[in-house]
């Protein structure tokens, strides 16, 4: 049985990919290529799974950018 969770990528400002899942408390990574970033994810997500009894019911929305003045 496969579990599906949402993943947030954004790259920083040393041009890192760093990814967390919203819906368990502590699980991110960060790695220089996408491909790495995939790979570290789902390691961090199954150890994640291993001290969290059940995730969190987080619905994903989607994601909006705001503009505030200078």
């Amino acid at each position: 049985m496969k579990k599906n969770f949402n993943v947030i990528i954004e790259k920083d400002e040393d041009g890192y990919f760093v990814a967390s899942v919203p819906s368990l408390r502590g699980c991110h990574t960060q790695a220089k290529s996408l491909d790495e970033l995939m790979n570290r994810i789902r390691e961090v997500i199954e150890l994640c799974l291993e001290v969290e009894e059940e995730p969190a019911d987080v619905e994903f929305i989607g994601v909006q950018r705001v503009s505030i003045p200078a």
